[in-house]
């Protein structure tokens, strides 16, 4: 399981119809991709989320220059040790944003290459799995057009309902008085068998915030996300002491060092690190066990390829419960509803929910086979 060669790529597709989230329009989707290949042979794949907010040749630049240079002739094995090998090198420079996404994508290859020399699932060289079955919950609820009319919303979360979900989260951040109008046209429309979450985007002030938790305080949602700004960790602090709606949040965040205060100081109550995004696998157990410690459920945010969806069941399905009671919730996993191809067609067999459920893969690796006439005609070698 040596490593010979480093196979980078790059991804972008145009979106048929750009959609908003509170803090900016997406016009396409894009992705940066790695290829691990081993002297005798393997492939192991890993992705930098980049979901068509950055340009894909930023974290595809550092894994070319910075650090494929570094691990050529390493062993795949050695993941934790090149993981800090990475994270030490890159220090002065690289704590969060594209240079841990790039590390991701490095340690999700080299985990998918253990599972494979091993004909194991990543799931069982993590620790073995909690759960072989996780539920699933729609996300999507992007605005096409702003406005008032919420009822190109209720009609997706029809769909959904229709789909099997039987819980969605919705997006949210575009005015207190707007959100409170749209979730309470959903919840007309749904009933209350239907569970909701909400997503602001760091849309709000605390004060903001603190106004839209209180509006939708008996709507009993499972969890408000990223309600201020990800910098802003006393912000979220206090909000937690005005609501007592759970506050989610991590997806902008990066390495266990990152999480240590807003884990410590106990801002949320849901951790929402992103697998291809915060450090790969071996990030997400560190996290997951400073979260542990802390009292605090990780529930991973998931947004990128299929590569990123397939690693994401592996991390949930080895994530251990913070309060094992016989009820329990356990953590849900995120189903992009969004138009994405490099979700569906970039591998054989895509990432699929049944009545609000998906399987834990039990292939080797990460256990998905890559479409390499989709790679060969939508990927750009980098």
């Amino acid at each position: 399981m040596i490593i010979e060669r480093i196979n980078v790529y790059t991804m972008t597709s145009e979106l048929p119809r750009p959609f908003a989230f509170s803090q900016q329009w997406v016009t396409r989707r894009s992705a940066t991709l790695v290829e691990v290949i081993t002297q005798d042979g393997q492939s192991g794949w890993g992705e930098a989320l980049c979901a068509g907010l950055l340009e894909p040749e930023l974290a595809a630049s550092v894994l070319k220059h910075v650090i494929t240079p570094r691990i050529l002739g390493r062993s795949a094995f050695d993941s934790e040790v090149i993981w800090h090998e990475l994270y030490n090198h890159t220090r002065d420079y690289g704590r969060k944003g594209v240079v841990i996404a790039a590390i991701s994508a490095i340690d999700i290859a080299l985990w998918d290459l253990k599972g494979k020399a091993t004909q194991r699932p990543v799931s069982d060289l993590l620790g073995g799995a909690f759960r072989r079955r996780i539920p699933a919950y729609a996300t999507g609820f992007f605005r096409t057009e702003l406005g008032d009319d919420t009822q190109a919303l209720v009609e997706e979360a029809c769909r959904h309902r229709e789909a099997g979900f039987t819980s969605m989260k919705i997006k949210l951040g575009f005015g207190v008085a707007n959100d409170i109008k749209v979730m309470t046209d959903i919840r007309g429309a749904l009933g209350d068998d239907i569970e909701l979450m909400i997503d602001a985007n760091h849309a709000y002030t605390l004060s903001e915030a603190a106004l839209l938790a209180d509006g939708l305080k008996d709507f009993g949602l499972r969890w408000f996300e990223e309600p201020v700004n990800p910098d802003d960790k006393e912000g979220y602090r206090l909000l937690k002491q005005k609501t007592l709606i759970p506050l989610a949040g991590g997806e902008a965040e990066f390495s266990l060092y990152g999480f240590r205060d807003l884990l410590a100081e106990r801002c949320i109550d849901i951790a929402q690190p992103d697998v291809a995004m915060a450090g790969g696998l071996t990030a997400m157990a560190h996290i997951t066990t400073l979260a542990l410690a802390n009292g605090v459920q990780v529930n991973p945010h998931v947004w990128g390829t299929a590569i990123g969806q397939y690693a994401s069941l592996h991390a949930i399905a080895a994530t251990p419960l913070v309060n094992p009671t016989l009820m329990a919730k356990g953590p849900i996993f995120e189903y992009d509803t969004s138009s994405h191809p490099f979700r569906s067609e970039l591998v054989t067999v895509p990432v699929s929910q049944s009545d609000g459920w998906v399987s834990v893969p039990t292939g080797e690796g990460l256990g998905f086979t890559i479409d390499r006439d989709f790679l060969r005609e939508y990927a750009k070698p980098y």
